[in-house]
């Protein structure tokens, strides 16, 4: 969930009241003055009295926000958003594989894992895109996941696919696993994980 605010913002030489919108990844200003940039591309941030101060290509903006306002706005523009390892749980984990991974940005996250194997995993990570792939899954972590390992079930986003996450949940579900977060992995996947019920 972003954060927004009504504002004055100056800009060109211009001041006037814009809705600030400051997402995860961009900022986003609606009104006179239009503005969509991702935060990597603000330089310069910081705060000068009751205003957030940054450059971006387009030269200077000042967005009036009152000091304790911008002074947590410049924080989180500052703070760089957490890798997908970090996003996944799996930096310095021992992680265990369950059928190909292909992703480029997945394979790249799993080399922030302590070690890839099957034996005493902390987690458990799947590519899944049909439910034949899901039944395998689910077939393999058996005993990991009856001990309470989670199990991350990466598949494909949006529709027209043979696995969505609707399928999915109510598979995992049926065999006692709720989901318990969600992350996109990259533009074409996403990921459930899930974890034994406390009921089960």
């Amino acid at each position: 969930m972003g954060r927004e605010a009504i504002c004055d913002c100056t800009f060109d030489g211009t001041t006037t009241k814009v809705k600030a919108l400051l997402e995860s990844e961009e900022l986003i200003l609606r009104g006179d003055i239009h503005l969509r940039a991702p935060l990597h591309a603000l330089h310069h941030v910081r705060v000068e009295s009751e205003s957030l101060c940054f450059n971006i290509d387009k030269g200077p903006i000042r967005l009036d926000l009152g000091a304790a306002v911008a002074k947590s706005w410049a924080k989180k523009i500052k703070t760089p958003p957490p890798s997908l390892a970090d996003k996944l749980g799996i930096t310095g984990k021992n992680v265990r594989t369950i059928g190909p991974i292909s992703d480029r940005a997945l394979d790249s996250a799993l080399t922030s894992a302590a070690i890839i194997s099957a034996r005493n995993p902390d987690l458990i990570l799947s590519y899944v895109d049909t439910p034949e792939s899901l039944a395998t899954t689910l077939r393999e972590a058996k005993a990991h996941l009856a001990h309470s390992i989670p199990i991350w079930l990466v598949y494909r986003k949006g529709p027209g696919h043979p696995l969505n996450e609707s399928a999915i949940r109510t598979t995992l579900r049926a065999h006692g696993l709720m989901d318990t977060k969600v992350a996109s992995v990259s533009a074409e996947l996403t990921a459930l994980r899930f974890n034994l019920s406390k009921s089960s």
